[in-house]
């Protein structure tokens, strides 16, 4: 008869059952040691370059809602109240506060990461970090991100809060775009939004200014920008044009700078982040349209033949 009986899982079931014996006493025993446990420290971790709030405002923080941790049992202690308040600071994406079996509480803190700092036309300035979320500018440090300025009405409220208008969403998918690549991140160095609110590119090489347009195939715009870079720029230099405008996805429009006739140097267009605003520049100008294939010679052609029909009017 005990022959027949298969013991494999009656064995298999006492075992479970030892183990969350076992898991209940050890549960008892650390929630025994836990409430007769004091808070010996505080540790709080703030990884990253960027110093958006210091330990002292934590501390504060920590002190403004439960006081002096220090000292205090561990049970009384509500970590998820520390926890909410920390993130309630705007320069914060979010923490996490736990307590370890030596009494010592950790705090691990995670900061905005801003990508674009803007300042709208009604002269609020504030920062769009990676996330795409509109955050206060900071009293305690500066980021090293791409400026936004111009003809731009994006509202900002103060605190942390979503972006409402198209071209504000815009505005951050292109700071987003340029900060992945070393390329533009180095190139690019402000963005600007003109009357006919079009995002221009403002480079930090050449005299000239990049009409983007919008965030529409911006890989696809940005691609031809680049192309033109390597095939046209070698040959007729940084400051041969006024503005390259990529806003068309098909081609690239330039624009030629004015040359002075007695020294025959490039007139360059001075202006400062804070004139760009108001930038209102009218020039009789050359048109130069340069389409997108720019593999072939047919470039210098295309110029040669409109100027001939220019000049033939």
């Amino acid at each position: 008869m005990l022959k027949r009986i298969n013991w494999r899982p009656i064995f298999k079931c006492f075992a479970w059952m030892i183990c969350l014996a076992g898991l209940v006493v050890l549960m008892s025993f650390v929630d025994g040691k836990k409430k007769k446990l004091v808070c010996t420290n505080v540790k709080i971790l703030i990884p990253g370059a960027d110093n958006f709030i210091e330990r002292e405002e934590v501390d504060a923080i920590l002190k403004q809602s439960q006081g002096s941790l220090i000292g205090q049992n561990l049970a009384g202690i509500n970590l998820q109240r520390i926890e909410k308040n920390i993130i309630a600071n705007p320069y914060i994406a979010y923490a996490t506060v736990y307590a370890d079996m030596n009494g010592v509480i950790q705090i691990e803190i995670k900061q905005r990461q801003p990508i674009l700092r803007v300042i709208n036309s009604a002269g609020q300035d504030y920062y769009i970090d990676s996330n795409g979320l509109k955050m206060p500018v900071s009293p305690n440090f500066t980021a090293n991100v791409l400026a936004a300025n111009g003809d731009i009405m994006e509202h900002f409220s103060g605190k942390v809060d979503t972006l409402i208008t198209k071209l504000a969403v815009d505005l951050y998918k292109v700071a987003a775009y340029v900060k992945r690549d070393t390329l533009w991140d180095a190139q690019i160095e402000q963005l600007y939004v003109n009357n006919a609110r079009d995002i221009e590119l403002i480079p930090r090489v050449g005299n000239h200014r990049i009409v983007l347009g919008t965030a529409d195939s911006l890989e696809t715009k940005m691609r031809n920008l680049l192309a033109f870079y390597k095939k046209a720029i070698p040959k007729v230099g940084w400051n041969r044009y006024k503005t390259i405008n990529i806003k068309y996805i098909n081609q690239v429009v330039c624009e030629k700078n004015k040359i002075d006739s007695l020294t025959g140097e490039v007139i360059k267009d001075r202006v400062t982040d804070t004139a760009r605003q108001s930038r209102k520049v009218v020039d009789s100008v050359v048109r130069v349209q340069i389409v997108t294939d720019i593999q072939g010679e047919g470039n210098s052609k295309k110029e040669k033949v409109k100027k001939d029909t220019r000049n033939k009017n």
